[in-house]
């Protein structure tokens, strides 16, 4: 079958429709109101009626549709709609045909915070500052693999390593493990040593642009890059190359970091699978099933296995979480709008979140500092300020935490091995939460809302079908290495059957569990969950609260077909207010200086 052909809208295009538009305008100008809110086309004057056009859609197409919008309507009622649901076909027919860039966000946008809401502990912006940090201990630079962005930072501000040489060693690790790790999908060598440079030069004249300067970063590769690939890890954008670069490469340029790598991501953001293969996780390489998990894959698996200084994800329902928790490393999901989507994938453009993964806490702060707020493009991006404070009291934090989730059973069924891995868990988080109140913190058990989350989930999927609609109806889509029925190429081709009535009714049941979370955060600063098993994981997804995760212990895991166990780092994570990110920081700072385990790297020498 020929496949229609596109029109494009450009500015002569428009005008050229004006006189139309017009026209049309000036006919429904001059009917009455009740004629306009019920004719959605002017009625034509008393003429000798052409013959009707043979209908494409029937009655009975329309009947056999009827259950599935939750309809019933008797055959009158169908004979009376028919007419209208072929006109609307026309409609849709004619809008397909337009090139819509895929940059181009609907005309309507989410905002996390409802009417009344107030920020928190915010006043004012403060110049970001590191706590209390230890020195990094090397003989070379090759040391240096797995130090935080706190210890890089002292060394580069102090002279003692340069950029350039942490770059080199950065770039070395990135070619030598990466195709291991399938976590690489562009080196960006030029550019890195150029802003290497940069930033040694700028140093010694006296301009030290902050924290991250001169520290190498990687980036997932769904930021646009001016002249380098952004991919999105899909077949059929494996040659794509945009013209402008994403605010948050932008503003971590002129932080002074560098780029040295474009990391892998599930293809259009779904698992770790991409063109290149599954992103492995640096703990078990060899692996399939344990591999990264979450779209961010390559971002965890590069900071995890010391390839990276720190690096840039996205999260829209886990895939900053998930991915940190199974890499052993810190993530960090800040609150929906904080950080511009300009020039990132979109996916779902009312649940898509920017936000770092790291080897600290603070890493996270510094980045998070570094690419916030407005610019002009994102229009959902909130101005509220993010003041980063390490040395707040606890005390003066309300915490909570879901005593349920830290204390689960085995299933009746469940084998031996089974009850003894369910015991195991439950030990850990005792003893990480037993950390927490040694260190000061102070916590309540609570429950979240109950509230049906799971049904509205096709937000998400409504909204990714939308995004790539163009290849879903011209067949690239099955170009996608993955094609099972959990995978993109399905959940687009079904989400062409969610009405428009049942995703805007969704998004009203979204307000609602927004006003539950509102009352449940207004008693409380930080709930503490497990990671990324958490019933709050969908919810603060949909609500747009911010959550941190950081490593808390080690269970032993069974590899694919039950072989042999694997002993895989697990997480905690701590849950904030609407743009208040330093008090879950804060809270998870306090068990990050109270353990080891974030000092706890994988051993990479299996290359």
């Amino acid at each position: 079958m020929k496949k229609p052909k596109r029109t494009s809208i450009n500015r002569r295009n428009f005008v050229k429709l004006l006189p139309a538009a017009g026209a049309a305008g000036l006919v429904a100008s001059k009917s009455p109101l009740s004629a306009l809110a019920q004719t959605p086309t002017p009625v034509a004057s008393p003429s000798p009626r052409p013959s009707p056009t043979p209908l494409r859609v029937t009655k009975e197409m329309m009947h056999n549709a009827e259950k599935l919008i939750g309809i019933d309507l008797t055959d009158a009622q169908e004979t009376m709609a028919v007419r209208g649901v072929n006109g609307n076909l026309d409609s849709y027919e004619a809008i397909r045909k337009i090139d819509v860039p895929l940059d181009t966000e609907p005309a309507i946008a989410f905002h996390p915070a409802l009417p009344g809401f107030h920020v928190k502990r915010a006043p004012a912006k403060v110049k970001f500052k590191f706590g209390k940090n230890e020195p990094a201990q090397f003989k070379s630079v090759d040391d240096l693999a797995f130090a935080t962005v706190p210890q890089l930072a002292e060394l580069i501000r102090t002279k003692k390593v340069s950029s350039v040489e942490l770059t080199k060693m950065y770039l070395s690790r990135l070619k030598k493990y990466g195709p291991k790790l399938l976590c690489v999908v562009t080196l960006t060598e030029v550019l890195a040593m150029k802003q290497a440079q940069a930033a040694d030069d700028d140093l010694k004249r006296g301009k030290y642009r902050g924290p991250l300067h001169g520290i190498p970063w990687g980036a997932k590769d769904l930021f646009a890059t001016k002249g380098i690939k952004t991919t999105w890890g899909a077949e059929p954008y494996r040659d794509q190359v945009i013209d402008y670069d994403a605010t948050i490469v932008e503003r971590l340029r002129e932080a002074g970091a560098v780029l040295v790598a474009k990391l892998s991501m599930g293809a259009l953001a779904q698992g770790p699978k991409w063109f290149g293969g599954v992103t492995r996780n640096p703990w078990v390489p060899d692996e399939d099933r344990l591999g990264s998990s979450g779209s961010s894959a390559g971002p965890a698996s590069a900071t995890s296995a010391g390839l990276v200084g720190f690096s840039i994800g996205t999260e829209t329902l886990g895939s900053i979480v998930s991915p940190s928790s199974r890499c052993g490393v810190t993530g960090l999901r800040p609150t929906y709008g904080r950080a511009s989507r300009y020039g990132a994938m979109g996916l779902s453009w009312t649940m898509d979140k920017i936000g770092p993964i790291c080897r600290g806490v603070e890493d996270c702060a510094a980045a998070l500092d570094a690419i916030y707020g407005p610019d002009g493009h994102d229009l959902t991006v909130g101005d509220a300020p993010f003041n980063w404070s390490p040395e707040m009291p606890l005390s003066s934090l309300r915490v909570a935490y879901l005593k349920t989730e830290f204390e689960i059973t085995p299933q009746a069924n469940a084998t031996e091995q089974q009850r003894k891995l369910t015991d195991q868990r439950n030990a850990m988080y005792k003893d990480a939460l037993a950390v927490l109140e040694k260190a000061g913190v102070k916590m309540t058990p609570i429950e979240l809302p109950k509230f049906p989350t799971g049904n509205i989930r096709f937000l998400l999927t409504a909204e990714a079908a939308t995004a790539f609609d163009d290849i879903t109806r011209d067949g690239r889509v099955n170009q996608l290495s993955g094609q099972d029925p959990g995978d993109w190429p399905n959940s687009f081709r079904t989400s062409r059957f969610i009405t428009a009535v049942e995703y805007l009714r969704a998004q009203r049941l979204r307000v609602l569990l927004m006003r539950e979370m509102d009352k449940l955060m207004s008693q409380w600063d930080v709930f503490v969950a497990p990671a990324p098993n958490s019933a709050s994981l969908t919810i603060t997804n949909l609500t747009g609260h911010p959550a941190v995760c950081l490593p808390c212990g080690f269970l032993d895991i069974p590899g694919a077909n039950n072989g042999p166990l694997q002993h895989l780092p697990q997480a905690i994570m701590f849950t904030g207010g609407l743009y208040d990110e330093a008090s879950p920081l804060r809270v998870a700072l306090a068990f990050e200086k109270a353990t080891q385990w974030h000092t706890m790297h994988p051993k990479v020498d299996w290359a």
